[in-house]
């Protein structure tokens, strides 16, 4: 007597949980920061001083949360160190573990040569306290060297490109998740970095009374939040006409789902909110730069989180419920609380003004 069984859909925990959604969230953020900051010290536009300072520091204050979010995702360091013990140099993920170092040490150089005059002048102004010689230290002679910091822009910027390219390409390889095997995914996520570096930069604009260059930030996002909104009309019609496969299976697995509707709806609100108040209110930054990193975290979410809702098999949507757990709210509230942190230290130590005079 033969049996057959037929496997139409089976429950399987999401592989990549929100500290996934966190690092991408971060370190694309991150990168899109420094590519902001390169016009006001690389460039020395007088335009973008203002802005680049606080970029510096939205640059800083993720970049150096978003390896804990990986690390954390990664869920022990043997993992992370597994990559350079036995490189898989034919994945995607084992050469992000080279190109994030590279963009890490690029950045921290950078800063540094960007900040030494205003590190000098703090050591002469703290010269009597405990602090001053610290300061010396750092300061290392204080000089404002435009070739240098060029130099250390060139470096990271060839690891922030490699780290976008990778954070992008290790999500589209994987062919079993329609959602993710598409082109659409790596300029998605390009596109989205620059909205939440913009968003970072002017909430951290806000923070610091500077409202100044509230108007090139607006423009900047809106300009962003169209490309964005380009890129997933071109998704859905590629899916649409069955141009592309993968598109169609997405789009196929999404039909009558109220949920999938409702999110796509919030997204599309949220943009023409931003995209309203960036051109109707450009002098303003709070609300547009919430909005700005909402867009930016929220289609991390969808594609890393929703995609993997999408069954591999059948017709059925297993859907992630979020919990009080260190992977779960916990850890996206610890996420955020560290770089809170982190920009309270560096704001304490070192003051971000528009201008430094060494």
């Amino acid at each position: 007597m033969n049996t057959t069984v037929e496997v139409i859909g089976f429950a399987r925990e999401p592989g990549w949980l929100p500290w996934a959604v966190q690092y991408f969230f971060l370190i694309g953020t991150s990168i899109a920061a420094f590519f902001l900051s390169l016009p006001g010290f690389a460039g020395r536009s007088p335009a973008w001083r203002g802005i680049s300072r606080r970029a510096l520091l939205a640059a800083l204050v993720c970049g150096m949360v978003a390896p804990v979010a990986l690390l954390a995702d990664l869920h022990q360091p043997g993992r992370f160190l597994n990559f350079y013990l036995h490189p898989n140099l034919s994945s995607w993920m084992a050469w992000g573990s080279f190109f994030i170092p590279l963009y890490l040490f690029g950045l921290l150089l950078y800063a540094w040569l960007c900040v030494r005059p205003q590190l000098a002048m703090m050591a002469r102004a703290e010269a009597g306290n405990r602090l001053g010689p610290l300061y010396r230290v750092l300061a290392y002679g204080g000089h404002d060297n435009a070739g240098a910091i060029r130099a250390a822009a060139v470096v990271a910027t060839l690891g922030a490109t490699l780290v976008l390219l990778y954070t992008g390409m290790e999500v589209m390889a994987v062919r079993a998740r329609p959602l993710w095997h598409s082109a659409a995914v790596p300029l998605l996520f390009a596109v989205t970095a620059l909205t939440g570096g913009i968003g970072m930069t002017a909430l951290f604009e806000a923070l610091s009374g500077n409202a100044a260059g509230a108007p090139l930030l607006n423009r900047w996002l809106a300009r962003s939040l169209w490309a964005m909104l380009a890129i997933l009309a071109g998704w859905l019609l590629s899916g649409a006409s069955n141009l592309s496969v993968h598109a169609a299976d997405a789009l196929a697995a999404m039909h009558g789902s109220h949920g999938w509707m409702l999110t796509l709806g919030w997204l599309l609100g949220t943009t023409a909110w931003a995209l309203w108040l960036a051109n109707k209110h450009p002098g303003r930054l709070v609300m547009t730069a919430l909005l700005a990193l909402h867009t930016a975290w929220i289609v991390r979410w969808i594609v890393f989180i929703g995609g993997q809702g999408i069954q591999k098999m059948g017709s059925a949507f297993q859907p992630y419920f979020l919990s009080m757990t260190p992977e779960s709210v916990l850890g996206i509230i610890g996420t955020a609380g560290l770089c809170i942190t982190l920009y309270i230290i560096l704001t304490s130590f070192l003051p971000w003004q528009d201008r430094v005079e060494a």
